[in-house]
C-alpha cells in the first residue's frame, strides 16, 4: 500500500479533529440554545443512567445504615434525639447539617438559633459524649482565589461553630459535584471527590470519613486508588413514596416521631452508621429541599422531580466503600486513543471503498457508521452493566458522527488546497495564472 495512503489517513483524522473542536468552540457560545430544546432536555443525561434503572438486579438492603430524619428540629431538639440514639450504641454518627450563623451577623436578632444558650450547650455536649460524631464542612473559594478562575481549589472551608466542631470526633466535606451554579439550582450527582487539598491539608470527604472511622481497611483500599473523581454505584434509595425511582428500599430509616417514640429495634443501631440529615419535615415530603437527581431517577430526560435527599447520597457512597463496589472508568490518555485509533481505521476504509466503490461510497460509509454508533453505545451499556466500568466513548461517538463529512471535505477541499500549495507555492494559491501568447518566435 502506498506511503502516501497512511498520510492522507492520518491527515484527515487529524483534520475530523480539528473539525470537532471548531465545532465545540461554537457550541460554547450557546448561539442555538433557544432553538435545541432536546439538547437541553438530554443534557444531563448519560446512557449508563439506563443500566442504573433497567438492566441491575436489585441489590439486598444494606443493613450496616441508618438514615435518621432531623425535619426542622432545633438544635435542642436535635441533641435529645442525638441523646436516645447514641445511648443503642452505633460505631459511627454522620450529621449532615451546619450549625453556624453563616454571613450573618452573630446576634440573636439575626441568627435566632443563638436565643436558646442551653440547648446550644446541650447540642455540643451530646456530641462529645457520643466520642464519634462526625460534622459536615463545606470546601469554599477566598474571593482572591475566586478571581483567578481556577475550579477545583479550594483554600478555606466552611465549619460549624467551636462549641460544636471542637467537640466532634471527626469532620468532612459535603460537598458534591453537580454542576450546580448555585444551591438552589438544578443538580444532577453522579461522582464526587474522595478528598480534597485545602492549604496544604488533606480533607476527607464526609462520606468517606464515616467509613474511615466504621471500617479503615476497606476505606484506606479505596483511597488507594487516588481517584480525584469516583463515579458513584447507587444501590438504592429511602422509602419511595412517590415511586420516582424503580430501586427498593435500601436503608433503614427513621423518621423524627420514630426517634422520640421508640419506634426501633436496638439491634438496628447498635455497631452501625446513623447518619442524621434533612429528609423534609416527614417522611415522604415532596420538597425540592437539599434534593439532587440521580441516575435512579425514572424519568430520564426533560423536567423530573428530584429523586434522592443529599444524605441519601452520602449513605450511597458509604454503603459502595464498605462493600467495595466501585465503579471503574477509563483514563482520559485511554478515551482519547480509541477515539483516534477508531477515526484513523474509519478514514481508512471510506479511503478505500471511495476509490473501489465510487457509486456506492454515500451508502456504505453512512450505513458503517450508524452500525457502529449503535455497536459502540451497546457495548457501553452492557460493560457498566456486566464489569461496572465506565466506557468512555463519547470522544469515539463523536468522531465516528462526524468522521464521514469530515472526510469529504477534505479530499474534496483541504487536499486540493494542499496539492496546490505544493506545486503553486502559497502565493502562487492567490496569483491567476497568465495566459502564453502564441508569437512566431516561440511557435
Amino acid at each position: 500500500m502506498k506511503k502516501s495512503f497512511w498520510l492522507d489517513a492520518v491527515i484527515a483524522t487529524s483534520f475530523t479533529f480539528i473539525l470537532m473542536w471548531g465545532l465545540v468552540k461554537i457550541t460554547q457560545l450557546r448561539l442555538f440554545d433557544a432553538f435545541d430544546s432536546i439538547g437541553q432536555a438530554l443534557g444531563d443525561v448519560e446512557l449508563t443512567d439506563y443500566v442504573f434503572q433497567n438492566l441491575r438486579d436489585d441489590p439486598l438492603p444494606d443493613t450496616s445504615i441508618v438514615v435518621v430524619n432531623i425535619g426542622y428540629l432545633t438544635r435542642r431538639e436535635l441533641a435529645q434525639q442525638i441523646a436516645i440514639i447514641s445511648q443503642f450504641e452505633p460505631k459511627v454518627i454522620g450529621i449532615d447539617a451546619f450549625f453556624h450563623c453563616g454571613t450573618r451577623p452573630r446576634d440573636t436578632l439575626n441568627c435566632p438559633a443563638l436565643k436558646d444558650t442551653l440547648g446550644n450547650a446541650f447540642l455540643g455536649q451530646v456530641i462529645k459524649d457520643a466520642g464519634n460524631v462526625v460534622l459536615v464542612t463545606k470546601l469554599m473559594q477566598s474571593r482572591k482565589l475566586q478571581s483567578t478562575d481556577l475550579e477545583d481549589v479550594y483554600d478555606s472551608l466552611v465549619l460549624s461553630d467551636p462549641i460544636y466542631r471542637d467537640s466532634a470526633a471527626a469532620r468532612g466535606f459535603a460537598s458534591l459535584e453537580t454542576g450546580a451554579a448555585f444551591q438552589d439550582d438544578v443538580k444532577t450527582c453522579r461522582s464526587f471527590n474522595p478528598s480534597m487539598m485545602v492549604n496544604g491539608n488533606r480533607e476527607l470527604a464526609f462520606s468517606v470519613q464515616m467509613a474511615m472511622m466504621y471500617d479503615s481497611v476497606k476505606t484506606k483500599e479505596f483511597l488507594e486508588r487516588d481517584n480525584f473523581s469516583e463515579v458513584i454505584n447507587y444501590r438504592g434509595n429511602i422509602v419511595d413514596v412517590f415511586g420516582q425511582t424503580n430501586y427498593p428500599q435500601m436503608y433503614y430509616t427513621l423518621d423524627v416521631s420514630d426517634v422520640f417514640q421508640g419506634n426501633f429495634l436496638p439491634g438496628m443501631i447498635k455497631d452501625k452508621i446513623v447518619i442524621f440529615g434533612f429528609l423534609g419535615s416527614k417522611l415522604g415530603d415532596p420538597t425540592w429541599s437539599d434534593k439532587f437527581y440521580t441516575p435512579l431517577n425514572k424519568k430520564m430526560a426533560g423536567k423530573a422531580n428530584p429523586d434522592m435527599f443529599g444524605v441519601v447520597v452520602h449513605a450511597n457512597i458509604v454503603s459502595m466503600i464498605m462493600n467495595r463496589d466501585y465503579v471503574n472508568k477509563m483514563d482520559k490518555w485511554q478515551e482519547i486513543s480509541m477515539a483516534v485509533i477508531i477515526c484513523l481505521l474509519n478514514v481508512a476504509l471510506f479511503s478505500l471503498i471511495h476509490v473501489r466503490l465510487p457509486d456506492w461510497y454515500d451508502g456504505i460509509t453512512k450505513l458503517l457508521q450508524i452500525l457502529e454508533l449503535l455497536l459502540f453505545t451497546v457495548l457501553m451499556v452492557m460493560i457498566f452493566s456486566w464489569y461496572n466500568f465506565k466506557f468512555e466513548i463519547t470522544l469515539t461517538l463523536a468522531a465516528i458522527a462526524l468522521v464521514g463529512d469530515a472526510y469529504e471535505i477534505y479530499i474534496g477541499v483541504v487536499k486540493n488546497l494542499l496539492n496546490r500549495l505544493r506545486r503553486l507555492g502559497f502565493r502562487g494559491l492567490f496569483t491567476k495564472r497568465r495566459k502564453r501568447v502564441l508569437t512566431p518566435e516561440n511557435k
